[in-house]
């Protein structure tokens, strides 16, 4: 929109500087026709930029099998990651890059069905591996393995070695088309402070099951014999509570663990181009293993559609993650 504007008024300037007669009205002198047919020269220069600029985007819709190739190291390959901008840090952490960091990775594959190392390294502005981190609820780097069709969802703390190269190991990936995310906020450096999230495409070789259908919305889900309601009304673009409440054969559960420095964590990715969003907990004082049975978050989404939101909590030492599809109006 911007580049057509100012093409626009490129082609009206010109318009207007040859309609005036100036190109052909005899100079008072030699460096004023010098000067009028420098800024001829350099108007018409621009209107012949303008309109070799093609309609191209790197970044056409995608569809429901997004990230079915690794993008470029580089940050100039987007085939793997279009439809952008959804969610987090302004583009649904659909790409590699961001405000000059690079997430990089020569692990473009996955075996299937085990337990497998995936290696990546944050580049920053100026070139060189990222290696100081800030604690974001409990953690300095927060990794996600989805798949295309959001059956299937991994929430890693990976490690960090010395050199700034991260190791993530997800658990018996199934085959087909994932996308991995790192979620991060810079210690030092030109994104000190701000939180980002980078992601590339994955895909777990093998034979791959026809996609399934995203669950119809719902209010509540069932995870480990504990059933998970929520409640509140999601409105793309605007800040709306959201509470969810945890129960166990039909009595509230009080016996909530912290978990990454609450009582429980939740994520959500919107249907098709797998756009993240982290649905903050609201400030709730943590007192033990007595949280619950309700938690409240801020929830907003900036799109509209459906939802898949992980919800992840623990009690009796275990982590449970339970999923629930909810649509953004």
């Amino acid at each position: 929109m911007f580049t057509s504007s100012r093409c626009a008024v490129s082609r009206f300037t010109f318009s207007r500087f040859a309609s005036s007669g100036l190109a052909s009205r005899r100079p008072a002198s030699r460096r004023r026709a010098l000067a009028v047919a420098g800024a001829t020269a350099a108007l018409a220069l621009a209107v012949s930029a303008c309109g070799s600029s093609g309609g191209s985007s790197s970044m056409p819709g995608m569809d429901h099998a997004t990230g079915s190739s690794a993008s470029s190291s580089s940050g100039t390959s987007m085939g793997d990651m279009p439809g952008m901008g959804h969610g987090a840090s302004g583009n649904g952490g659909l790409s590699d890059t961001r405000d000059g960091y690079r997430l990089v990775s020569k692990d473009r594959r996955l075996p299937a069905g085990t337990r497998a190392a995936y290696r990546f390294t944050v580049i920053g502005p100026d070139g060189k591996p990222v290696t100081g981190f800030a604690l974001d609820q409990t953690e300095r780097m927060h990794f996600y393995a989805v798949r295309s069709d959001l059956t299937g969802f991994q929430h890693l703390h990976p490690v960090m070695a010395a050199d700034g190269t991260w190791t993530a190991e997800p658990a018996s990936l199934a085959p087909g088309s994932w996308r991995v995310f790192a979620s991060f906020t810079p210690d030092a450096g030109a994104g000190k402070g701000k939180d980002l999230v980078l992601s590339r495409g994955l895909t777990v070789p093998g034979r791959t099951a026809k996609p399934a259908p995203l669950p119809a919305p719902a209010t509540s889900a069932r995870a480990d014999g504990y059933t998970v309601t929520v409640k509140g009304e999601l409105t793309a673009g605007t800040a709306r509570p959201l509470t969810v409440s945890v129960s166990r054969g039909g009595k509230p559960v009080t016996d909530l663990q912290p978990y990454l420095g609450t009582y429980a964590h939740l994520t959500a990715f919107h249907e098709g181009d797998l756009a993240f969003a982290h649905l903050h907990p609201a400030a709730a004082e943590v007192t033990g293993d007595r949280g619950g049975p309700d938690l409240s978050f801020h929830a907003e989404l900036p799109t509209s559609g459906d939802w898949r939101l992980f919800l992840q909590f623990r009690t009796g030492g275990k982590l449970h993650t339970t999923a629930v599809t909810l649509r953004a109006g």
